[in-house]
């Protein structure tokens, strides 16, 4: 990673701009005071090689590679986005944040004072590893009264966020040379949770003229004897589709025809969720209990993205399974966390007013980009049902050719564009598995999106996209 420095006497009309390269690092240039890192360049297995010359380097002698595990797996982009981001902002450059899956709203009070309350009663020891029976009651409470499903504490693993839940369970799962089946788009970090595992990630690749949903058939054809898992994420990451119930039948069906096919379903986003759709967790569905692996956590719903509290319900021979590699990784989830998340869960169905603000709002905001993105020439889309993102396709501009910058060739390259010009930082959608798309969060207030949108509109307007032959 390279940063640019640049001195206090540095013209604030600088222009500021995230730099991606193929190697997945990049730099901001032109960013007042930032701070200069410069990291070595090693090739092939990553060693350094002596020589000849006295160094007085300290690193010079030594082994620096990396395990081949480690080197398959790529670094999130959008934390790498968002940091990058935050860097500009700190520089004074202001860049307009639409990268991170982070709601904008506070954490809802009751739950905040319960946190509070468990540092002042002094509650700020370990749990057990499983987390508290007290937290993991309520959560099959909640699994029952509100999926109909039902779980003993002893199939519940609490976790610090739902991310290392489901890299447990892929990990708990998953041996090498097993395949693990994604639709596309997808969460940038599934692919690589495999990867860690020794598994192969298998794209299966949906259309925006389906919402991207998964067509079934196409399941069915990449099946085989090595497939172990299949990843649903409903409401989704990064499009918003919601799958119907009539669809997870279909794939309920495909399921119970493979023996070894397990599904792990990742309901993270369920609250946030726009009607007429409806979310059906899958493990409700006939026969499908013993084969799920339920991953929800607190972070989206109840906007507690800090505070890392997530959980795992299924079978309880997996859940064992995945609290032996937590034993040995973490541990249990933080105790003042636990205790928020108790207060979380006793807001009512579906967290109560207070969570039905929040969704109200992001539907607002759902609706105001949609209606705009409609105004847009060539740009497709498609109407988000739940989470808070519009993954919009943008392709019709790739090809063209911009004055001082270079030619638009892919979604990496718009996005650059649209932070250099625009200041607006977005997500490439070939980190979801789409190149054709970008991702844009709409966790933000609906006067930064309208200014976005303006921005960005701005940005666009005087290109001239290319025309087909």
């Amino acid at each position: 990673m390279e940063v640019g420095l640049t001195s206090a006497s540095t013209p604030t009309s600088l222009r500021s701009s995230l730099h991606y390269r193929s190697s997945s690092s990049f730099s901001i240039r032109d960013a007042p005071r930032t701070l200069c890192v410069k990291p070595r360049r090693f090739s092939g297995s990553l060693r350094a090689v002596a020589s000849s010359e006295p160094s007085s380097d300290p690193m010079a002698s030594l082994d620096l590679s990396l395990s081949p595990r480690v080197r398959s797996v790529k670094p999130s982009k959008t934390m790498t986005i968002t940091d990058q981001a935050t860097a500009l902002v700190q520089a004074g450059v202001p860049v307009i944040r639409l990268a991170a899956g982070e709601p904008d709203f506070d954490t809802p009070a009751v739950i905040a004072e319960a946190g509070i309350n468990a540092i002042r009663e002094g509650y700020t020891r370990y749990t057990p590893n499983a987390g508290t029976i007290e937290l993991r009651k309520a959560i099959c409470r909640k699994l029952e009264e509100e999926n109909g499903l039902s779980y003993k504490p002893d199939e519940i693993l609490v976790s610090n966020g739902a991310k290392q839940s489901i890299i447990q369970a892929v990990q708990a799962v998953c041996s090498p040379g097993d395949e693990v089946i994604i639709p596309a788009p997808f969460w940038v970090s599934y692919p690589e949770m495999a990867r860690i595992a020794d598994a192969t990630p298998i794209i299966i690749p949906t259309d925006i003229s389906d919402n991207f949903l998964l067509n079934p058939k196409v399941l069915a054809s990449k099946l085989s004897e090595k497939s172990r898992l299949i990843i649903i994420c409903s409401p989704s990451n990064p499009t918003g589709s919601v799958c119907p119930k009539e669809l997870l039948e279909e794939i309920a069906n495909i399921v119970r025809k493979h023996p070894r096919l397990l599904v792990l379903s990742d309901e993270i986003y369920e609250h946030i969720i726009y009607s007429p759709a409806k979310h059906t967790s899958f493990a409700s569905l006939p026969g499908m209990w013993e084969r799920t692996l339920t991953v929800n956590g607190f972070s989206k719903a109840f906007a507690m993205t800090g505070w890392r509290l997530g959980y795992l319900a299924g079978p309880k021979h997996f859940v064992v399974a995945c609290g032996k590699i937590q034993s040995q990784f973490t541990s249990g989830a933080s105790s003042i966390s636990q205790k928020a998340g108790v207060a979380a869960l006793g807001m009512g169905y579906a967290g109560g007013e207070a969570v039905a603000t929040m969704v109200k709002a992001f539907e607002e905001r759902r609706d105001f980009l949609v209606q705009s993105f409609k105004e847009f020439n060539s740009v497709k889309i498609s109407e988000p049902q739940g989470a808070f993102y519009l993954f919009i396709d943008f392709s019709s501009y790739y090809g063209t050719e911009v004055e001082g910058f270079g030619v638009i060739n892919n979604s990496e390259s718009l996005c650059r564009f649209l932070l250099d010009k625009a200041q607006v930082a977005l997500v490439p959608g070939e980190a979801f598995g789409d190149d054709k798309c970008i991702r844009m969060s709409y966790a933000a207030s609906l006067k930064t999106l309208q200014d976005a949108v303006s921005k960005i509109k701005e940005a666009l307007l005087p290109l001239r996209r290319p025309v087909p032959v």
